[in-house]
């Protein structure tokens, strides 16, 4: 879907902000703290129901307001059209509407907008725990794959469960069966799925990095988060007694991870700090590229303080390479100068953001 109309109310220092950006390149500029990167978190509200800044939503809920708003009118490529409203209280409540209609779950509204951020902490993917590689590949997942949200939502009601067993202490035969035979069934399940979409994406990863990186020669490859060749259930049976001792299941899905090298490193510990972000820039635009393969849909890309540790050369080349995705920018930047590389593009349009204030040039 692409962004026809975005209004955002009582957000952080945005009290009354209304726009309508562009389907390819959007950039916004102005001075640090004036809302640039406001804007872009208000975005990523309406793609993951959630900030990227911070982990309370009352935070960005202006000084003496209940809540905040952030409305868009929105067409996909089947030119279906869509107004989507997203208010977030102080007390945690929040109301969604898709053309007036409430929704129940956030995934509905998230599901509509498939929304990445690229930032200069975009690289803890690649830097920190595996479970950061786990969302990664679960975000793809959950645009591309129907039935991946209720198989992973079974899966952590299964592990939930068996987890308090074994902290308990008290997990009798008939109950560890038991509980085996249904984590393995959905974590198997699971574990398909993911090694299913990684072995899709790897050709576009691949691609990419060859692009973006050609002085490396990259390995991509999906650990289950048990021992290889096993059956699950198996595994399961084996460790019951470590488990019980630790209070918590040491193998499953839960434990997978994605491991990228760069000539046959660990790719993290031979990457500079600007290579390492062009190695995220490279996963994120797979995934872009996929679901557009897959699904004729294009995706929202917010790129926020993309000068960062980054050339112009390799910006253009990953803003170049997300326009041929057909996905919808919003870049921002200090200064016009950052994005001088970008004056060629005609399809774009430009945003002064100051004091809270956003027009269009």
């Amino acid at each position: 879907m692409k962004l026809e109309r975005i209004q955002v109310q009582q957000f952080r220092n945005l009290q009354d902000v209304s726009l309508n950006p562009t389907a390819g390149l959007n950039v916004i500029y102005g001075a640090n703290g004036s809302g640039k990167s406001s804007f872009l978190e208000a975005i990523h509200y309406l793609g993951f129901a959630r900030s990227f800044r911070s982990a309370k939503h009352q935070n960005v809920i202006q000084h003496l307001q209940d809540s905040f708003t952030v409305f868009c009118k929105a067409k996909d490529e089947k030119e279906y059209e869509a107004s989507i409203g997203y208010q977030r209280f102080r007390n945690g409540d929040f109301l969604a509407r898709v053309n007036g209609e409430a929704l129940s779950r956030s995934s509905d509204l998230v599901r509509l907008l498939p929304v990445q951020l690229f930032t200069p902490s975009s690289t803890d993917v690649i830097y920190g725990a595996p479970s950061l590689r786990r969302k990664f590949l679960d975000w793809g997942l959950f645009h591309v794959e129907q039935s991946f949200l209720s198989v992973a939502g079974r899966f952590q009601q299964v592990l939930s469960q068996r987890n308090a067993l074994l902290r308990g202490g008290g997990i009798h035969s008939q109950e560890a069966t038991f509980w085996n035979a249904a984590f393995a069934d959905c974590g198997e399940h699971l574990d398909r799925l993911r090694t299913d979409y990684v072995e899709a994406l790897k050709p576009n990863i691949l691609a990419n990095l060859s692009y973006f990186l050609p002085e490396f020669s990259f390995e991509i490859s999906y650990h289950s988060g048990w021992e290889r060749g096993k059956p699950l259930a198996e595994v399961l049976k084996q460790n019951l007694q470590k488990d019980i001792k630790f209070g918590y299941s040491s193998s499953g899905p839960h434990k997978a991870d994605l491991r990228i090298k760069a000539d046959g490193i660990i790719a993290q510990e031979v990457l500079s700090r600007g290579q390492v972000r062009m190695l995220m820039a490279a996963l994120l635009l797979s995934q872009s590229q996929y679901l557009l393969q897959q699904k004729g849909r294009s995706c929202i890309f917010l790129l926020d303080d993309i000068g960062a540790e980054l050339d112009s050369g390799k910006r253009e080349a990953f803003v170049k390479a997300l326009l041929d995705s057909s996905a919808q920018i919003f870049v921002t930047a200090v200064e016009k100068q950052q994005v001088a590389f970008l004056e060629g593009y005609t399809d774009k349009k430009m945003f002064h953001v100051e004091h809270g204030q956003v027009k269009e040039e």
